[in-house]
């Protein structure tokens, strides 16, 4: 699905969120604090927005991983490296986020941007981000989430079932997978209960911000 929707994946994301993912994406970024020495891996990369955000950042990461399953995703992203001239400095590897192909401890930070709730099992992909991160080595993990609010609530999720699938089928070509979005969104776990699976994955000092009225939450912590 995503290797089918790889071609419009990031006209739909800017288009769908108003413009407002760049925000999301620099935020989380910056609740990294990053010095321009670290190691950075950005899992479920996509077409390698957050990758190359975070080498661009001033200061941003002296050295950037992005793995993801989609290998036409990753194909889009190599491209972007090449345009922008970060090809030798961001590095995209295909992989499963639940067998990082990273050694133990080799990451300074990491970031996952809209892409834990795809992997099958989140709590064995959290496992992952703490055994590849170094000492103290810092998280930041971005994700949608239902809104407490109950007017915020109701409108989310009416344009979650009626103008999102549209446009996502006009735009993508693709039936199911503008379907599958808001489908995995009510899934996923809530705000609290993810809190709880990095907290048991080894994670210290974590924390859930929400975002544009808790529609989008930015989850933090640090390797314990």
């Amino acid at each position: 699905m995503f290797d089918a929707i790889a071609p419009r994946y990031d006209l739909l994301n800017h288009l769908l969120s108003a413009g407002i993912d760049r925000r999301w994406r620099r935020r989380a970024i910056e609740s990294l604090a990053l010095t321009g020495s670290e190691r950075l891996l950005d899992l479920c990369t996509g077409t390698g927005d957050v990758a190359i955000a975070a080498r661009s950042a001033r200061p941003g990461a002296r050295r950037v991983v992005g793995i993801d399953f989609a290998g036409a995703m990753l194909a889009i992203g190599v491209d972007k490296l090449r345009r922008a001239g970060l090809s030798e400095s961001v590095t995209m590897l295909r992989g499963d986020a639940t067998r990082v192909p990273i050694a133990d401890g080799s990451m300074d930070a990491a970031t996952v941007a809209f892409g834990i709730r795809n992997v099958e099992d989140a709590a064995a992909a959290a496992r992952e981000l703490h055994r590849v991160l170094g000492a103290d080595g810092r998280l930041a993990i971005l994700e949608f989430a239902i809104p407490p609010r109950p007017i915020v609530r109701a409108v989310y999720l009416w344009y979650f079932a009626h103008v999102l699938p549209r446009i996502g089928r006009l735009v993508s070509r693709h039936r199911a997978a503008y379907a599958y979005l808001p489908e995995s969104v009510g899934a996923f776990s809530t705000p609290d209960e993810f809190v709880t699976i990095l907290r048991q994955s080894g994670f210290r000092d974590v924390s859930a911000v929400p975002l544009t009225f808790g529609i989008v939450f930015l989850y933090t912590g640090r390797r314990g």
